[in-house]
């Protein structure tokens, strides 16, 4: 039963971020603060559902329920615990869902800590950030539903890929994905930015720069460190006799670091000097835009790579 319920929280998420994308926007767009308002308490909401969604699936690894197809294909009962917990995210589905809450997080971080700024911008960035998370739900949901059963159900787990059975797995991914999924504030402030009619006046660039430069820091600083962890697990675990060997996934991973170094001197220029206004615009979306490419060809196998197992 925990697994439907594990799976309607996955509906329910979907519902609440469609909400949270159409209204917000619409009511910035039409002056209706009534529907600008619903983004918040949306983005609350799916992190309750999304985070509902994640317990449960947990839940099937630390009790070893194999009627699950992801859980039967990635864990078994000699499984140690700390490993059941990093299995979660040990696969397709699971790394999906857990770069699904991640973003719900950041979503909620976001409403959380803009209470000081205007509501339309508030309206338009967790809109934009809403129309991210459909995208997200809807590909788990259609695509890549981890919560798939298995009927009868299975006797025995396959087991986790061996080289995943390391602190690196516990530790690697979610850094990596905070940083990725980060940059994903920066570029929702650039699509409000857009948004905005007033967007290339002086003051309105500098507000716009105010509110997102911590953002991008941080989002950049957990990118360095899930890179540095990586890199770590690789030279110890692959024996490569190096910390870098310009892998495929190991590029796709750099490139949106590369963005995000370049976002945060354009911001420094555009702050202290008024230029690079445009160039600030494109590199926050390019930075989420090359995230994402990371992300779908980590998981999807598209490049042959060491990371193939995903």
């Amino acid at each position: 039963m925990l697994p439907e319920l594990g799976q309607i929280a996955l509906i329910l998420a979907l519902l609440v971020s469609l909400m949270q994308a159409i209204l917000p926007l619409l009511g910035a767009q039409r002056g209706i603060g009534a529907w600008m308002t619903v983004a918040r308490p949306a983005a609350w909401a799916q992190l309750g559902l999304v985070g509902l969604a994640f317990a449960v699936l947990t839940w099937g690894f630390v009790t070893q329920d194999f009627s699950l197809r992801y859980v039967a294909e990635n864990s078994n009962s000699l499984l140690p615990m700390q490993y059941r917990y990093s299995a979660v995210w040990g696969a397709h589905e699971g790394s999906l869902l857990l770069w699904t809450l991640i973003l719900a997080l950041w979503t909620a971080a976001v409403a959380a800590l803009s209470r000081a700024l205007p509501q339309i911008v508030v309206a338009r960035v967790l809109g934009a950030m809403g129309l991210v998370s459909v995208g997200f739900i809807a590909f788990l949901i259609f695509t890549s539903n981890p919560f798939e059963r298995i009927l009868p159900a299975a006797a025995e787990g396959r087991d986790l890929n061996p080289l995943l059975q390391d602190p690196g797995l516990i530790i690697h991914p979610p850094m990596l994905y905070m940083g990725y999924v980060g940059f994903a504030v920066p570029f929702a402030f650039a699509i409000a930015a857009l948004l905005d009619r007033n967007a290339s006046r002086p003051e309105a660039v500098a507000s716009w720069l105010r509110w997102t430069r911590p953002w991008t820091n941080v989002a950049w600083a957990f990118l360095t460190v899930g890179i540095a962890l990586g890199s770590w697990w690789a030279y110890y675990e692959l024996g490569w006799g190096g910390w870098w060997f310009w892998d495929p996934v190991e590029n796709a991973s750099f490139m949106p670091w590369l963005a995000g170094a370049a976002l945060l001197h354009s911001q420094a220029v555009t702050e202290k000097r008024g230029s690079f206004r445009s160039w600030t615009l494109l590199l926050a979306i390019a930075a989420f835009s090359l995230s994402l490419l990371g992300t779908f060809l980590v998981r999807s196998g598209v490049l042959t790579s060491v990371h193939a197992f995903a």
